[in-house]
């Protein structure tokens, strides 16, 4: 059996699976409210509900399939638990597809050569000092941009680079006196599960190894050999910036074929996803190997 890890569960995205027709959805959204100045005898000026929209499409299209010849079922062995677990890979390898591409389409949410400034702070920080190392200051400046947007409180996540959590399980000095909280880090280290063990800065931290990796910008700064570490609310569908549905669920079936003397699989999925708002969603970039 392959090694795995854990898998983001379906609270990072909107769930927009009741779109069960056609491959394209709208949806309206409403802008800002600018109040008017009223005077007696005076109608105020009507204006529509909506202000926007954004587009919704099946994006993603994926397969696998795979035979058992009657030979291998003649001489080799446990083939039925081999068949099992091999069906079991393939479903595997789609979600973990799934998640990837949630996450590409997550970075991809941001222009790339902006800070996309939201009520004029950056919600795309590029780590630029060293060797684009991750450090405390970089989740600070995104915690006062999500505050400055009028992002929740509660439900903040940030999802991190595992070379993120080493950085920070470095910031944490063996002394003759140490918080529960510290002693609980030089224990365990940050991550419990892929999880840390606690806040930062009002963000629930998330270990991943599929995040986007590449060359990223700012439109001043780049990392060149960078991982796009993101932050994102989670609180409820209004707050989630990516929006996902499955249209087909994976799904093994099978068929004997004669003429090759095999038993024949496959599995097919197909699956939507898109950025539904920006505000609430924050990228930091730092090296993809650099510990601090």
């Amino acid at each position: 059996m392959n090694l795995h890890d854990g898998l983001l569960g379906s609270e990072f995205y909107r769930d927009v699976g009741d779109f069960t027709h056609g491959s394209t959805l709208n949806i309206k959204t409403v802008g800002a409210v600018t109040i008017q100045e009223a005077s007696e005898n005076t109608p105020l000026v009507y204006n529509p509900i909506e202000s926007g929209e954004i587009t919704f499409q099946m994006t993603d299209y994926v397969g696998d399939a795979w035979y058992v010849t009657d030979d291998l079922r003649e001489d080799g062995n446990q083939v039925d638990q081999l068949m099992t677990a091999r069906s079991t890979e393939s479903t595997r390898a789609i979600q973990e597809n799934f998640e990837t591409r949630f996450l590409e389409v997550a970075q991809a949410g941001q222009v790339q050569t902006t800070p996309n400034l939201v009520n004029g702070f950056a919600h795309r920080i590029i780590a630029n000092a060293g060797n684009d190392q991750f450090a405390l200051t970089h989740l600070i400046q995104m915690r006062l941009a999500f505050d400055k947007a009028n992002v929740p409180a509660a439900g903040r996540v940030f999802i991190a680079d595992p070379v993120v959590e080493a950085t920070l399980n470095g910031l944490v000095s063996i002394t003759t006196d140490v918080t529960p909280f510290a002693e609980n880090i030089l224990r365990n280290g940050m991550a419990s599960g892929m999880r840390f063990a606690g806040q930062l800065y009002g963000f629930d931290i998330i270990l991943n190894n599929r995040l986007p990796t590449g060359s990223f910008n700012d439109g001043t700064d780049t990392v060149a050999a960078g991982v796009a570490n993101i932050c994102m609310s989670t609180l409820d569908d209004q707050t989630k910036p990516v929006m996902a549905a499955w249209r087909r669920q994976p799904k093994v079936e099978g068929e004997r074929n004669k003429d090759l003397a095999r038993d024949e699989f496959v599995v097919r999925a197909r699956f939507g996803l898109g950025v539904q708002r920006v505000d609430t969603l924050g990228v930091i970039v730092t090296s993809a190997t650099a510990i601090a």
